[in-house]
């Protein structure tokens, strides 16, 4: 036993001696590249090397790559880097002077001094909050910040001036330009050239009030629009390590003469992934990791400068993306044969122009196109007949034909498609996949709040109120937004009624000439006696706060010669200009019982309308292919007399026979259906005029040169507001709160080959043709020069933000 013990203690003892032997061995010779990166190797210095010939002659110390090569490469600081010696060439330092340098990484402050990240101390951030929509997974980072959806535009350049791409001219990535005959594309010249690049972009706004403003890699902003750089910028370079720019963006911040009062930064990713692997991959998983890893950069250098409480920051995206496959396309050439004369952009969204600049019969290229096949994917307008909701045909660069393409699907000139697995944007912007991402994050966001989608348009407005400063020109509504920020600085108001409306008294109750009508029952007065005489105040107080509970409609065209014609079942304004009424105003209770049946053949003179201001049923006999609608439906009454109210010819508008089957089936059954599931709606009706497809209402110049032999206008289209009360457990005519809405800009049209289907019972197909021409009321508004809830009694930022509600954040009810 004491052997073995003698024996222990030894080799203990021997171990030991050689521990410290070798201890001291090692403290005469250097083990760590601490503090000694780079310096000229010493050959009589025995140890580990950290010069640059270290690594060939693999004799490095163990944290060479750690302390030495990193720096270089990455941006981040490390335990082993805290405190280092400054190296000249690293991206950003950990030394201890770097504070006062301003050139610390992003994480100094985290993993040298203890500090809490951006995300961890984000308890107190003024965040707005919402669900995002674009991405499959949500960054971990963005978690803590707004989350906001906004519905796209439909050309997916985000060009920021709060234009619709046919009104700034940046229609695609890619276009012509038949004035210039000259091509537009991100890898010519041409994209250089400012002449293509219409309206103020934002960093101008800024700098034309006095502001600084600067821009890393911004569509657009590298062009000399109108003569004129940002304070700031720098040309796209794909080489360029985002990272990199997010560090140049700290800097700025950082030396105070060069403070920008307004600064972008442009990701290429995660949309590059997206086209690359698709929307649900695992390429787009690592980018949004990257972009993740991005934002936390930019989120902790700020606050590492103590400005992450000083700056309002917006992330946002200008479209989503939908998954494609090389299965999935439709080739132009398998429905029309020879493509050899015509041009054509492919992909999601195609568009179709003339190789010979002569060749003008779109319309039968379209023809040829239609419905050509079961399930077809693919379906081509004229721009002029492109759902008002698209903003998307007022611009020569624009091409005549357009083609619409199922999400997910692609559309290819001759199966000529090289890049078609991945995934891909364009689509109709109402699609799901395509809604994009807002965050909104600083001291003039509110705090933790979730709010509806809106138009990409709107955020121009916003930033130049968060900047203080007046906005140019644009499509936007300014004062729409306000209830994202703490103290909108901007009260936006109801626009002035331009014409007021004139008297149409009743004279007689019986028409000194029928104009060619005819009617079986002559008691049809009765009804007209009890609204115009003796109490007419009384009942035109009590109509009008049935049928125009949210307010009349207000004309904003000037010289509009009008008056206001009070029924019991709806009131109208009649146009002198156009002799058909401007609009109709009626509600309809919850009920689903089917409508009373109408008296044929029935159509009289209105005894308040001079017979030199009135359409005469002879006009219609003699129309040709036009024929007499009515704009109130006369079948939505209660009581079998009351209808009589709605069968004059104050109540008529020109109509399409194949329209007006649309028109009917949404008058006798939608109407209906809709009142039963919203609890009741006001609807207001009418004729838009649009001949030069501006989105805006022709003048009665415009209008007249359009006017058949017949002599009766003809409208381009037909609108519908729909309202309701948000809270369904409450009916229309008992709102007292917030108010809901659906619209529709119906084309109005001699055939309904837009639908595969309309050979088939209304049932099958009108409703979905409807509501593919669903709009905002502010399209609505643009297109008749009117202006709706001016006496809803709500905010005005409220009835605007009800205004401009995108379409595609209104869901259909089934």
């Amino acid at each position: 036993f004491v052997q073995v013990v003698v024996l222990a203690v030894s080799i203990v003892t021997i171990i030991l001696g050689l521990g410290l032997g070798l201890g001291l061995q090692l403290e005469s010779s250097p083990v760590s590249c601490r503090d000694r990166c780079y310096e000229p190797y010493d050959f009589e210095s025995p140890g580990c090397r950290c010069d640059e010939q270290c690594v060939a002659n693999n004799n490095c110390c163990y944290d060479f790559k750690d302390i030495c090569l990193q720096p270089t490469e990455t941006w981040e600081c490390t335990t082993l880097r805290c405190g280092e010696k400054r190296i000249s060439s690293s991206n950003c330092h950990c030394s201890a002077d770097c504070l006062s340098a301003g050139d610390c990484c992003t994480n100094y402050n985290i993993v040298c001094n203890g500090a809490k990240s951006w995300v961890e101390d984000s308890v107190q951030l003024q965040i707005l909050y919402s669900t995002l929509l674009y991405f499959t997974l949500m960054y971990s980072t963005l978690l803590y910040c707004t989350l906001l959806y906004s519905n796209v535009l439909y050309s997916t350049v985000l060009y920021s001036n709060g234009m619709y791409s046919e009104s700034h001219g940046l229609v695609d990535n890619n276009m012509y330009d038949p004035v210039f005959d000259a091509t537009f594309g991100l890898s010519n010249p041409e994209k250089d050239n400012p002449r293509w690049y219409q309206g103020q972009p934002i960093w101008h706004t800024a700098m034309y009030q006095g502001l600084r403003a600067g821009t890393f890699f911004w569509p657009g902003s590298d062009v000399a629009i109108n003569e004129t750089f940002p304070n700031l910028y720098e040309k796209y370079d794909g080489d360029t390590g985002i990272i990199v720019a997010v560090v140049l963006m700290l800097v700025i911040y950082f030396y105070f003469d060069y403070r920008p009062d307004f600064l972008t930064l442009y990701l290429e990713e995660p949309d590059k992934s997206g086209h690359n692997y698709g929307p649900v991959s695992g390429g787009l998983v690592s980018a949004i990791q990257g972009v993740d890893k991005v934002m936390g950069h930019l989120m902790n250098g700020l606050k590492q400068l103590n400005l992450h409480e000083c700056i309002n920051i917006i992330v946002v995206a200008d479209h989503g993306m939908a998954e494609t496959s090389c299965d999935r396309t439709e080739a132009l050439q398998d429905l029309v044969g020879d493509v050899s004369h015509l041009y054509v952009t492919q992909g999601p969204f195609g568009r179709i122009r003339a190789a010979d600049k002569t060749y003008i019969k779109f319309k039968c290229v379209c023809v040829c196109v239609q419905c050509k096949k079961l399930d077809q994917k693919i379906k081509a307008y004229l721009k002029s007949h492109m759902p008002k909701r698209f903003h998307y045909a007022n611009n020569r660069r624009i091409e005549d034909v357009n083609v619409l393409v199922t999400s997910r699907w692609l559309f290819e000139r001759c199966g000529a498609l090289t890049f078609c697995s991945g995934g891909n944007h364009g689509y109709d912007n109402d699609d799901y996949s395509m809604q994009a991402m807002f965050l909104g994050y600083g001291p003039k966001f509110q705090f933790q709040t979730e709010v509806e989608p809106f138009s990409n348009i709107e955020l121009y407005n916003l930033m130049c109120d968060i900047m203080e400063i007046t906005p140019a020109h644009n499509n936007g509504s300014h004062g729409s937004l306000n209830h994202m920020l703490r103290t909108p600085p901007f009260s936006p108001q109801h626009p002035q009624e331009q014409s007021l409306p004139g008297q149409c008294p009743l004279a007689t109750l019986v028409p000194t000439d029928p104009l060619g009508c005819s009617c079986p029952d002559c008691g049809y007065v009765t009804q007209l006696r009890s609204v115009n005489t003796g109490t007419h105040w009384r009942t035109f107080a009590a109509s009008e706060k049935k049928h125009l509970m949210f307010g009349r409609p207000r004309v904003l065209q000037s010289l509009s010669e009008y008056c206001l014609l009070h029924q019991e079942g709806f009131i109208s304004a009649y146009s002198r200009n156009t002799h058909m009424p401007l609009w109709s105003s009626f509600t309809a209770g919850g009920s689903s019982d089917p409508l009373p049946g109408v008296t044929e053949d029935c159509l009289r003179p209105d005894v308040r309308i001079p017979e030199d201001q009135s359409p005469t049923c002879d006009q219609y006999t003699n129309a040709g292919n036009v024929t007499h609608a009515f704009l109130y439906p006369p079948s939505l009454n209660s009581t079998a007399e009351e209808q009589y109210d709605g069968l004059i010819l104050s109540n008529v508008i020109p109509m399409y026979p194949e329209f007006k089957k649309i028109w009917q089936y949404f008058q006798d059954v939608l109407l209906v259906k809709y009142s039963s599931q919203y609890n009741g709606i006001n609807v207001v009706t009418g004729p838009a005029f649009d001949y030069n497809y501006d989105g805006h209402f022709d003048t009665a110049e415009q209008i007249q040169e359009f006017v058949t032999g017949t002599g009766i206008p003809i409208p381009t289209h037909y609108f519908a507001v729909v309202a309701s009360c948000l809270d369904a457990n409450r009916p229309v005519t008992d709102c007292a709160g917030e108010f809901y809405t659906i619209s529709f800009l119906l084309p109005h049209r001699p055939d309904n080959s837009e639908s595969c289907m309309s050979n088939q019972a209304e049932s099958t197909w009108v409703e979905d043709l409807i509501w593919f021409h669903q709009s905002r009321v502010m399209d609505v508004e643009w297109i008749t020069g009117l202006s709706f809830f001016q006496d809803s009694g709500r905010p005005v930022p409220e009835v605007l933000r009800v205004k401009t509600r995108p379409t595609a954040a209104i869901q259909r009810r089934t």
